[in-house]
């Protein structure tokens, strides 16, 4: 029975996002809240961390104003606006291959810290960052090409959500144009 709502939830998604009348608002959020609300649900009822489920979403929040904002920018081409939807999973997958890269999760011995240098992984989860600790209290770092690619998509998505941030918090009515749908007035007939 999940499995056939699931579906269903699947096919209205996808319905809604090629239908042309659907709001692009409502497709932005329509693609960005599954993943996000799985993430709050695992963080609230798996790992028992209702403080950071709260912070998520509000991050989350934040994060869909400002991308509505930088959609209904009136000067940035096209392409620009785009980029967010490249770089923003692009950061998200460089920050799980970064602070998984440690891998703890394995049983001792297999991870590659202990494995190849004898070491006991570490990983941070922000600032992003997984190295071996060595009895002598050196360190070695892992996945350093990653943290790079981290780095250069979250400072990029960051200065495209500011200004759609910006643009949000300047001109409020962005933010409603991004939930009307594209049907004009002369193209609803008369009454």
């Amino acid at each position: 029975m999940t499995a056939l709502l699931a579906l269903l939830a699947c096919a209205l998604t996808v319905h809604l996002l090629v239908h042309p009348r659907t709001a692009s608002g409502i497709k932005v959020v329509l693609l960005t809240a599954p993943p996000v609300a799985g993430v709050v649900w695992l963080l609230e009822e798996v790992f028992k961390r209702p403080l950071t489920a709260v912070a998520v979403a509000a991050v989350f929040v934040v994060v869909v104003i400002a991308l509505l904002g930088l959609l209904g920018h009136p000067r940035l081409p096209t392409w620009t606006k785009m980029i967010v939807f490249g770089t923003v999973p692009v950061a998200a997958l460089a920050w799980l291959l970064v602070v998984t890269a440690d891998d703890t999760l394995k049983d001792p011995g297999e991870d590659p810290c202990s494995m190849y240098y004898g070491g006991i992984g570490v990983s941070k989860a922000f600032p992003p960052q997984a190295y071996c600790r060595y009895q002598d209290g050196s360190t070695h770092d892992l996945a350093t090409g990653t943290q790079f690619v981290f780095w250069v998509c979250f400072a990029i998505s960051l200065a495209l959500l500011s200004i759609g941030l910006w643009q949000a918090v300047r001109d409020p009515r962005t933010l409603v144009r991004q939930f009307r749908s594209g049907v004009s007035q002369s193209t609803r007939g008369t009454p």
